[in-house]
Parts: C-alpha cells; sequence; structure tokens
C-alpha cells in the first residue's frame, strides 16, 4: 500500500532558481536562504527519507495557463513535462518525470470523491515547480524521485478557499492509501510567504504574520484552515494567498504531525522565504 511519510513547504521565488543556476549560492546576500536547506537536502537524500513519489502543489505563473483557461486544481497525468520558457529560456534543470499510473489513480479518486480536478496531459512546468525541487535536490542529471504536478490557482481571482485546499488534502491522502503499490509519497506545498510585487505595497514583508504561519501548521492547523482571503491579502500581499498551497500539504498528512526543521529568511529578491518539513505521525 501506497503511505504518505512526510510534508514539505517552501518559497517557490523565482530568484532563488537564478542564483543557483548561476553559480551565486555563496555569495553573501543569497548564502543565508540556500542554508536553511542544507539540513533538508541531508534528511532526503537518506534512504529512509526518500520518496518514491513526490505530489508537488504549485502554481503556474502563465506557462501553461493563461486567462484563457483558468483551473482551480489541474493535475499532470502525462509521462513527462518539460521545463517552461519562461521570458529568458528553460531553466537547465531535468525533464520532470512523472508516475503516470499513480497521477491517473490520484485523479480518479479525487474527481469519483467529489474533486472536480482538471487532467492535464500537456503543459510545461515554470519556476514554481522546478525551483523547489532544486533546493531539496541540488542540480542532478535527473531528479531522484517521480513528480506528480498538482497546479492551482492562486493568480486570478477566486482561489480556492484555504479549507478547500485542506479537503484536497485529505482527498489526496485517501486516494494514496488505496494505491496498491507500495510508495512512499511525500506531499509538498509551495509558493509564499508574505511578499507583493506591484503597486504602492509592493515589498510588503509581514514577518509576524509569516512566522504565526508556520508556527500553526503543528500548533493550530485548524486556526489555519479559516483564515479569509482578505486577510491573506491585507496581511501578506496580493502574492501571499500562494500560501494556501500549503494547506494541501498539511491536510494530506492528518491531525498529528512532528516538525523536524524549519527555515525563515527574508528578504529573497523581494520575498519572505519560509520552508518546514513535518512528519506525518500515526
Amino acid at each position: 500500500m501506497a503511505r504518505i511519510t512526510a510534508g514539505v513547504t517552501t518559497s517557490h521565488v523565482p530568484a532563488i532558481g537564478a542564483a543557483l543556476d548561476l553559480g551565486k549560492t555563496e555569495q553573501e546576500y543569497w548564502k543565508p536562504v540556500f542554508a536553511g536547506y542544507e539540513w533538508t537536502r541531508r534528511w532526503i537524500a537518506e534512504d529512509a527519507n526518500k520518496p518514491d513519489v513526490v505530489v508537488l502543489v504549485y502554481n503556474d505563473h502563465a506557462s501553461a495557463f493563461d486567462m484563457n483557461l483558468i483551473p482551480t486544481f489541474a493535475i499532470g497525468c502525462a509521462e513527462s513535462f518539460q521545463p517552461a520558457d519562461e521570458g529568458w529560456g528553460p531553466r537547465p534543470v531535468p525533464i520532470v518525470e512523472n508516475d503516470a499510473d499513480f497521477a491517473w489513480h490520484l485523479a480518479q479518486c479525487c474527481i469519483l470523491d467529489e474533486f472536480d480536478i482538471t487532467i492535464i496531459n500537456k503543459m510545461d512546468v515554470d519556476h514554481g515547480l522546478t525551483v523547489p525541487l532544486s533546493l531539496m535536490f541540488g542540480q542532478p542529471k535527473a531528479w531522484p524521485c517521480k513528480i506528480v504536478p498538482l497546479a492551482v490557482n492562486v493568480v486570478t481571482y477566486p482561489p480556492p478557499s484555504g479549507n478547500r485546499c485542506w479537503m484536497l488534502g485529505e482527498a489526496i491522502a485517501r486516494a494514496v492509501e488505496s494505491y496498491p503499490q507500495d510508495l512512499k509519497v511525500q506531499v509538498w506545498g509551495t509558493g509564499g510567504m508574505s511578499h507583493q510585487l506591484q503597486g504602492p505595497r509592493a515589498g510588503l514583508i509581514n514577518a509576524a504574520w509569516d512566522q504565526k504561519f508556520l508556527d500553526d501548521l503543528t500548533a493550530d492547523p485548524e486556526r489555519l484552515r479559516r483564515i479569509p482571503h482578505i486577510e491573506y491579502l491585507r496581511e501578506t500581499g496580493s502574492e501571499g494567498i500562494e500560501m494556501v498551497m500549503w494547506l494541501i500539504m498539511r491536510g494530506a498528512l492528518g491531525p498529528k504531525v512532528k516538525e523536524l526543521h524549519r527555515h525563515y529568511h527574508v528578504p529573497a529578491s523581494n520575498t519572505a522565504v519560509g520552508h518546514i518539513v513535518l512528519e506525518k505521525c500515526s
């Protein structure tokens, strides 16, 4: 039987990917950002923690979807996905290899569980997905596990509520548990933390709110389910809404978790970087 073993969250700042690709990780500005992921890289490389499959929750940034097609939730079910050209060429990272049978199983189970997820068989994946992979796995010739892309609309209003994301996480957990193959599965939630990219509040960072959110992933996750969209907008900037994707991860882990590692740093580009590793408890 497949089983979820852990959850990971991280920001997916595009400038982080550029810093890594251009060999700037040891520069004074970037070094503390990357230092916070060293523990996770060691942890995830250990045989006991290495996933067979990662369900990677991210948002597309007008690479695969635009105003002509806005799925609230979309799951990639093809065999593989190419890195997207976001205007300066694709990142020099490996092709994303999917476990297509497992992805189709997740799609079937979640749809029959009353989640209307869009099935995608052709799309390129942008920094929202590839930057988290680089942060956890470095610069390998091939990613060390299969990756199921799960895209969430947090760009165009209305995004899904935190509670709906949590419930999708619970549905994913049920789907994983019903898969007969013996797989170690991790669920990753990406995006955030507080940041705003435009307007008079561009550059907004709310470290206190971010830290409370990190605290409550373990201490009071029920509170996070009830945070309304307007609070994300007011307290964390227009792009802070990406944090609802972290709740898919948290919902998938069940009621009891153990925090293994946390990292928070300001700034990376104009964004607060947040990262946490949670272990599922029985």
